[in-house]
This record gives structure tokens, sequence and C-alpha cells, in this order.
């Protein structure tokens, strides 16, 4: 396995959810030298390397964000693909086929891929990211291998939902989502866990 700097990692998104971020921040900051260091080996950076060797996360934005702010600089990554070779047209045309990027922002716009940001730690934030999270973390719906599932449960919150503005918002929106998460609507999504009782 190797290591990489976190500031060399390149987003392969524009926005995550700040609170979660925060939330990594808090547990990361909880833990022994020893642990934080046990946590850090469990949870590697996939990476896939694009034109000119840049590395580019795919997936841990906010796990590589969140130890960026606890002062952890360096990284074990893995390695999921070499496309160095590629032109950069054909590098994010393979990377939207694999589904390893998600150009939109917290509007849930498309944007550039040039607008992507340099940095993991210069994500937007997107509080519907936060409430995806949320509600799979008390559970809500069940965590999946389906690439980029958060973010279509993400979209969905953002179609039905109005942004929550404040930690009070937040946390009433959260009961609202968790019913959502669990009703006919939400059917066919990734980790969908069937209607609630």
């Amino acid at each position: 396995m190797d290591t990489r700097q976190i500031e060399k990692l390149r987003p392969t998104q524009l926005s995550h959810g700040a609170r979660e971020v925060r939330e990594k921040v808090r547990q990361y900051r909880s833990l022994s030298a020893h642990d934080l260091e046990m946590a850090i080996a469990e949870k590697p950076i996939p990476v896939v390397c694009g034109p000119g060797t840049i590395p580019f996360a795919i997936d841990h934005h906010h796990v590589a964000a969140a130890l960026w702010y606890v002062g952890v600089r360096s990284v074990p990554v893995v390695l999921v693909r070499d496309l160095s070779s590629y032109t950069w047209a054909s590098f994010w045309l393979s990377m939207e086929n694999q589904r390893w990027t998600f150009p939109y922002d917290p509007e849930g716009l498309r944007r550039p891929f040039s607008e992507l940001p340099a940095h993991v730690w210069e994500l937007r934030d997107d509080e519907y990211r936060s409430l995806a999270a949320a509600v799979r973390d008390a559970g809500g719906y069940e965590k999946t291998n389906v690439p980029l599932e958060e973010f279509r449960w993400t979209d969905f919150f953002r179609a039905t939902l109005p942004r929550p503005d404040s930690d009070e918002k937040f946390t009433a929106l959260l009961e609202e989502a968790l019913k959502l998460a669990k009703s006919d609507a939400a059917l066919g999504l990734p980790g969908y866990l069937g209607r609630a009782d």
C-alpha cells in the first residue's frame, strides 16, 4: 500500500457534507495517537492516477478532509486504476463511465470538470449530503457498494425537503428524512430498507 500527501490528492467531486467532516474531526481528536493511526490504516483512500500522474481520490473525501483538519498530512492510498496515459478528455469520460466522479454543485447543477477544487478541504458544503449521511447512520438506509450512492440520496432529499439553515432545522429535518427514506417515494434508491411500520 502506497502513502500520499493529502494536499496532492485531487477531489473528484465539488461538494461534501461539512457536518459529516466536523463529526469525523471530533471523532479523530478523541482518539489516542495509536488509535488514530489504526483508524487511518483502516480507510485507505482509493485513487485513480490521471494524466501527469496526478492522483485523484475517488472516495473517502470526508475522511481525507477531516484528517487534514486534525493535522495529518499523509494517508495510505490504494491505486484503483492507472489512466495516466489518457488525454484529459478520455480520462474524464472514463471517470464518468466508471462513476468515479460527481461534477455537481451543492444546488445539484452540473459544472465543468475545470471547477473541481484542487484540494479535499476546499469542497463546498452541501447540507443535503450531510443529511444523507445522517439518515444512513440513523438506520434510514443501508450502505451498499453502489458508486455515489450517497449522492443519489442527497438529490432525493434536495428534491423533497427544504434546505436546513441551522442546527435546529437540521435536527428536525432528520426525523422527516428518516420517514421519507422508508417510504415508497424512496423505492429504488440504493440501500432502501422498505416501508417503516
